[in-house]
C-alpha cells in the first residue's frame, strides 16, 4: 500500500527522489485535493489526500512512485465567484512534463466523472544523454529562421521510415537534416509542441485543431508526434539538430488555453484557480464572473498579470531553455502576455522578468504584435532585445510584385529593415522578421496562383481565413498546364525570395515554399491535418530549380555582410562606425530619385545601389522592375578600374544571368517582373596578367 507523508513542496510539479516522489499544486482557494494515481492501463490504483498546505500550495510525499506513474489532481471547494471546483473532473497537472496520450474531446466521457476521457500526467525522469553536443548560438546577422510543422514536414516524406513519419524523430532523421543545412537553415521554428486537445466544435465537424494552438499542458512536449517516449525523442530531435548547427525555436502559445470560455471544460487550470489563471472582463463578479475577457479569440485568455500565471509561464521557459535545450521562442499573440489590467505595457511585468532572467535573457525572442483586443495592434512596441514579426513587410513586398503602383518608398523602408518601426540606434537591425508567408495565410506557391481562399473544407462556407491577401493569379485561379503563366508564376516567386534575402532583418521561410508546396488555395489550413497541410517531397522539375536558386540565394546573403548585417554610418546600433556602409537610391534613367520620384503613383521600377565606402569594398546594384515591360536601367559607375557584373536575374529559368553581355557597360535591361542583382568586381585579367580595360 502506498503511503503519503506531507513532503517539503518546495517545488512545483512531480519530482523523483531517493524514495518516491515529491507533488505540489498551487489551488489558493481549494478545501481538499486529491492525488489519483492510475497504472498503464489508466485504471485508477490509489486516491491520495495531498496532507501539506502552505499558503496556496497543496503538497505531499508519495513513497514508492517511480519514473512513468500515471497521476491526476481532483480539487474540491466551496464555489466562490470565478471558481470552478468539481471533484468529478480529473485534472492535468499544471507543471505536468508529460501526459500519457493526446488528449481528444470526447462530449460522453467527459459527463460526470471525466477520467476516462482524460489524459493522465506523467511523472518524469530527467535523465538524457546530450552526448556532449552543446547549442548551436547562431549570431543574429547569421539567422535564417525556418517554419515548419513537425507532423506536417515528413509526414509523407517516401524515404523516412513509416514509423517515424509525423515525428520528432523523423525531423532528425539525416535527411531532413540534409535538406535544411543545405538550404542553409540557422534556426528551425517549430509550431505548437506543447501537449494540446482541438476544440469540440471541430470534434463534431470530423475535423482538428492540426496546428497545435489550444494547449492543455505548457511543459508536456505533444504525444502525438512520438512514436514512444515524447520527451526522449524531443530531447533527441534538439541534440541532432544542434549536432547539426541548427537552433529551435518553440511557437509558444500563452495567450490562451483550451479550456475556452464558460461553457469550456475543466481541464486543468480552471479546476485549480479559474480567477487567477484568466483574465475577466472589467467589472465581472458574482453571476457576472463568466464574463472572460476574450482578447485572443479563443474563448479565454491567461492572466499574466497574476503572479502565479506569470511563474507558470517563467518555469515553463525556463524548462524548455534548460532542460529540454531549446533556444528560442516565437510568441504567439504576445501582446495579451504584456497586458496589464487590461493594457498592453511594454515595460510590463512579463517582459522585465524575461529581462532580468539569468536563464531567459539571452535567448530568442521572437513576437507576435498583436492581439485582438483594444489597441492590440503592437508592432515595434516592444523592448529592444525582442524580435517582430513584421506583417508590413510581408504586405509592402507582396504589393510591389502584384504590380501595385506606388510602392517604391515603403519598399526601400522594407529593404532598409523597416527603420520607421524599429527606429536606428535604438533597435538592432535584426530586429525585424520578414517573412512573405506564415503558416497562417497562403503558402509562396498559393501566393502566386490564387485571387481568392479556399476554404471550403475547413467547414465555415470559406468565411474564415484573410480576405486580403495581395496576391496575383497571373491569369488562371489554381493549377494550369499554360506554360506563359507557369513561367511568370515561378519569376515571381524568385522575385520574392530575392527580395526576402536581400533585404535587412532576420529573413523567415515557411516550410516548404522553396520546393512550390501547396494547400490547394487554402489560407486558414489549421483545421486540416491531411494532405492539404502536408509537405510535398515530390517535386516537379520547376520545384527543383526553385529549390536551387533559394540556395543560391541563402549562400549569397551568408558571404555578404552588406545584405547579412548593413552598417549604416548614421546608425550606431553597433557602436562606432569604422568601416561602414551607405545606400543610394537611382531612377532607371539614372539620376539620384527625389521625393517627387519616390511619390509616383505609377512608379514601379528603381535601382539600390549598396555596399561599403571603400572603392575597393563589397558594393552591390539591385535593380527592381515590378512592370509589366522591359526597362533600360542607366547604371552608376562601379569606381575606376572595376566593372559590374551580373550575378542573379531572376527573369531566367534559374536566376543566373540572362545573357553573358547583359551588361553594355553602363547600361542593364531590367525585364518585365523581374529583379536583377550586379556586383562590382575587378575585370578580368588578360594573358599578362592585367585587368582588362
Amino acid at each position: 500500500m502506498l503511503n503519503i507523508e506531507k513532503g517539503t513542496g518546495l517545488r512545483l510539479g512531480a519530482w523523483l527522489d531517493e524514495t518516491g516522489c515529491q507533488f505540489c499544486v498551487w489551488a489558493p482557494q481549494a478545501q481538499r485535493v486529491e492525488l489519483c494515481l492510475y497504472d498503464e492501463q489508466e485504471v485508477e490504483t490509489a486516491r491520495l489526500v495531498l496532507p501539506g498546505r502552505r499558503g496556496q500550495y497543496s503538497f505531499g510525499h508519495v513513497h514508492g512512485i517511480r519514473a512513468g506513474q500515471r497521476y491526476g489532481y481532483r480539487v474540491y471547494g466551496e464555489p466562490m465567484d470565478g471558481l470552478l471546483f468539481d471533484g468529478d473532473k480529473l485534472l492535468i497537472d499544471p507543471y505536468a512534463r508529460a501526459i500519457s496520450r493526446p488528449l481528444r474531446w470526447d462530449a460522453d466521457a467527459y459527463e460526470g466523472d471525466s477520467a476516462a476521457m482524460q489524459a493522465k500526467s506523467v511523472v518524469v525522469q530527467d535523465d538524457f544523454d546530450w552526448q556532449g553536443v552543446t547549442k548551436p548560438v547562431i549570431s543574429a546577422q547569421h539567422t535564417l529562421v525556418y517554419e515548419a510543422h513537425v507532423k506536417g514536414f515528413t509526414k509523407l516524406h517516401p524515404a523516412i521510415p513509416e514509423a517515424e513519419r509525423g515525428t520528432y524523430l523523423g525531423l532528425c532523421h539525416p535527411l531532413m537534416l540534409t535538406h535544411l543545412k543545405t538550404l542553409g537553415i540557422s534556426s528551425l521554428q517549430l509550431m505548437p509542441v506543447a501537449a494540446f486537445m482541438a476544440e469540440p466544435r471541430l470534434e463534431q465537424l470530423g475535423l482538428t485543431n492540426y496546428w497545435g494552438y489550444n494547449p492543455v499542458a505548457f511543459f508536456a512536449p505533444e504525444p502525438r508526434y512520438a512514436v514512444a517516449d515524447a520527451v526522449t525523442e524531443f530531447k533527441t530531435m534538439v541534440r541532432e539538430l544542434h549536432r547539426a548547427g541548427i537552433e529551435v525555436i518553440l511557437d509558444v502559445v500563452y495567450n490562451h488555453t483550451a479550456e475556452s470560455g464558460f461553457d469550456g471544460p475543466l481541464l486543468s487550470f480552471k479546476g485549480l484557480d479559474n480567477s487567477g489563471y484568466y483574465s475577466f472582463d472589467p467589472g465581472a463578479h458574482g453571476p457576472d464572473f463568466n464574463r472572460y475577457a476574450n482578447v485572443t479569440g479563443c474563448g479565454n485568455s491567461v492572466n499574466l498579470d497574476h503572479p502565479n500565471s506569470l511563474r507558470l509561464v517563467l518555469d515553463a521557459l525556463r524548462y524548455w531553455v534548460t532542460e529540454m535545450q531549446v533556444d528560442g521562442f516565437r510568441f504567439d499573440l504576445a501582446v495579451t502576455l504584456g497586458r496589464e489590467a487590461g493594457e498592453f505595457e511594454p515595460m510590463g511585468a512579463f517582459f522585465k522578468a524575461l529581462m532580468a532572467d539569468p536563464v531567459l535573457a539571452g535567448v530568442k525572442l521572437i513576437a507576435e504584435p498583436w492581439d485582438i483586443g483594444p489597441f492590440g495592434y503592437r508592432l515595434g512596441q516592444f523592448p529592444s532585445q525582442w524580435h517582430e514579426i513584421n506583417d508590413r513587410y510581408r504586405d509592402t513586398v507582396r504589393a510591389f510584385w502584384r504590380g501595385d503602383g506606388g510602392k517604391m518608398a515603403d519598399l526601400a523602408t522594407r529593404l532598409m529593415g523597416s527603420r520607421d518601426l524599429f527606429p536606428k540606434n535604438w533597435r538592432s537591425p535584426h530586429t525585424s522578421i520578414n517573412y512573405l508567408c506564415y503558416h497562417d495565410g497562403f503558402t509562396l506557391e498559393d501566393l502566386v496562383s490564387y485571387n481568392q481562399r479556399h476554404n471550403q473544407a475547413n467547414g465555415e462556407d470559406n468565411r474564415d481565413g484573410h480576405g486580403n491577401n495581395l496576391s496575383n493569379n497571373h491569369g488562371v485561379e489554381g493549377p494550369t498546364l499554360d506554360p506563359r503563366i507557369s513561367n511568370l508564376r515561378l519569376q515571381q516567386k524568385r522575385n520574392l525570395i530575392a527580395t526576402l534575402l536581400l533585404s535587412q532583418g532576420t529573413p523567415h521561410f515557411l516550410g516548404g515554399d522553396e520546393m512550390g508546396r501547396s494547400q490547394l488555395g487554402n489560407n486558414n489550413a489549421y483545421c486540416q491535418d491531411n494532405q492539404i497541410s502536408w509537405v510535398n517531397w515530390q517535386w516537379r522539375p520547376e520545384d527543383e530549380r526553385l529549390l536551387a536558386f533559394t540556395r543560391q540565394m541563402v549562400a549569397l546573403r551568408a558571404s555578404s555582410e552588406v545584405f547579412s548585417n548593413l552598417r549604416l554610418c548614421d546608425d550606431n546600433w553597433n557602436g562606432a562606425q569604422e568601416h561602414c556602409h551607405r545606400v543610394d537610391w537611382y531612377h532607371p534613367d539614372g539620376h539620384l530619385l527625389t521625393a517627387q520620384d519616390w511619390q509616383a503613383p505609377m512608379g514601379q521600377a528603381f535601382a539600390m545601389d549598396i555596399g561599403s565606402l571603400d572603392e575597393e569594398g563589397e558594393r552591390w546594384l539591385v535593380l527592381f522592375n515590378a512592370s509589366g515591360y522591359d526597362i533600360q536601367f542607366r547604371l552608376p559607375p562601379p569606381a575606376e578600374g572595376m566593372e559590374w557584373v551580373q550575378t542573379i536575374d531572376t527573369a531566367t529559368n534559374d536566376g543566373l544571368p540572362f545573357l553573358p553581355d547583359d551588361i553594355k557597360r553602363q547600361v542593364a535591361v531590367g525585364r518585365a517582373h523581374s529583379l536583377k542583382l550586379l556586383e562590382r568586381v575587378h575585370p578580368p585579367l588578360d594573358a599578362a596578367g592585367h585587368h582588362a580595360p
